[in-house]
């Protein structure tokens, strides 16, 4: 049982109050609803406190029978209501909600914490009716609602089937850490998708980049490379929100290895975070010299792609595979040089594939800690000439300055973590 104060409530009156509390809290809300007039809503603060104080009285009362019949009484009364009430609206949030009332009144007498916070959430929702109308109508569109679905469905339906364990005969495979590295990717490719679309035209190119960094700052770099090769004129905010999709991806990078082994991530926490002062301070320099104008459009379609995070999970089993090889012929060696090889492509997958091996007690956390810098480092060192092709060469400068800082703090965070640790 969670109580709010066991010794004052174990009290039957004080139980009844709860109840009494939840209705008056509910019927405040919907007495402000009322309209005036012919349309009048019949239910409102007095009937809504006397509908939960009935629930907690029935249960008082002792008789399963007795509750049964007085929520049977409040159904009909509600349903009369909405019968000879206002047709011209035909919602049932009022009737629904008198139900409900009655109901945390019951559910107050065993559980009054529970029945509590379940009426202010109840009436936040009937407060913000408003809102979540125009969220629902206007913000939201059928990708988004499609996006939702799949989120949840892989996160809610497929997840919980899979098997929560390895299902090869080295130890690699673990088809639930897969699948939730899978559900990660999205979410976190829909938070960056919505961050650019929410504030990118409000805020310019470097919010708008670093987003584009949570889905891929190759693509946040090849965007605003080719942004400004149309309008050279933007090449400081151009080059600002490139560098800060590098940031959102170093960020979405410690998010994954968090995912995959915490402990991991404390190993690489000092590198990480001068990684990220140092491209911070790049991107809020050139966006303070950028110019105002030029900020990129809304973002629409689809919040993730499926067969991208899909490809994602497929790579970090891939290198799981070649690092066991590599292991097993070399030591602890192999996986080294198969992080520096393999981050040229997709550093995030190395990093989560590397704490994947780390946490499976593969290899150290030292060892581990080192390859994903080495793996990070690589695919940082690619997007330089990427940029000098990709874009003009002024941004493309300003570009290589930004990752030649990150390089800069994440190894001057290794080495002062080094000294640390041997001091």
């Amino acid at each position: 049982m969670t109580d709010l104060a066991p010794d004052v409530f174990l009290q039957p009156v004080w139980r009844l109050a709860i109840a009494l509390s939840i209705g008056l809290l509910i019927g405040l809300e919907r007495e402000r609803r009322k309209s005036d007039g012919p349309a009048r809503v019949p239910a409102g603060l007095r009937t809504f406190a006397l509908a939960s104080l009935l629930g907690g009285l029935a249960v008082q009362a002792g008789y399963p029978g007795i509750v049964i019949l007085a929520g049977g009484f409040v159904g009909a009364a509600a349903l009369v209501g909405y019968w000879l009430g206002d047709r011209s609206d035909p919602g049932l949030a009022t009737e629904v909600t008198l139900v409900v009332a009655f109901v945390l009144g019951v559910v107050a007498q065993n559980q009054p914490a529970i029945a509590l916070g379940t009426a202010v959430v109840v009436t936040f929702l009937l407060a913000e009716r408003d809102p979540l109308h125009r969220f629902a109508r206007d913000a939201l569109t059928a990708q988004d609602v499609l996006d939702g679905l799949i989120i949840s469905l892989a996160a809610l339906v497929v997840l919980p089937l899979l098997p929560d364990r390895f299902v090869d005969p080295w130890h690699l495979v673990n088809p639930f850490a897969l699948w939730r590295l899978v559900v990660v990717f999205m979410g976190l490719s829909a938070a960056g998708h919505w961050a650019m679309r929410l504030f990118g035209p409000r805020y310019g190119l470097s919010v708008a980049g670093f987003a584009a960094g949570f889905v891929s700052s190759t693509i946040g770099i090849a965007t605003m490379g080719g942004r400004v090769r149309k309008e050279t004129a933007l090449a400081q905010a151009g080059a600002a929100g490139a560098v800060a999709s590098v940031l959102g991806s170093v960020i979405y990078m410690a998010a994954l290895v968090l995912a995959a082994d915490a402990a991991l991530l404390l190993q690489l926490a000092l590198p990480l975070i001068l990684a990220t002062v140092t491209t911070l301070v790049c991107t809020v320099a050139l966006s303070w010299r950028a110019r105002a104008d030029g900020i990129l459009p809304a973002l629409t379609g689809s919040a993730f792609n499926v067969k991208v995070a899909l490809i994602f999970a497929a790579l970090v089993g891939l290198f799981a595979l070649l690092s066991a090889v590599l292991l097993a012929r070399f030591g602890q060696a192999g996986t080294i040089a198969t992080a520096m090889i393999t981050g040229l492509v997709d550093a995030h997958a190395t990093a989560v594939a590397v704490s994947t091996l780390v946490a499976g007690g593969k290899i150290g956390g030292t060892a581990g800690a080192l390859a994903i810098l080495l793996g990070l480092s690589a695919n940082m060192a690619v997007k330089i000439p990427a940029a000098f092709v990709l874009g003009p060469p002024p941004f493309a400068i300003r570009v290589a300055f930004g990752l030649a800082l990150l390089l800069a703090g994440l190894w001057g965070g290794y080495a002062l973590n080094s000294f640390i640790l041997q001091a």
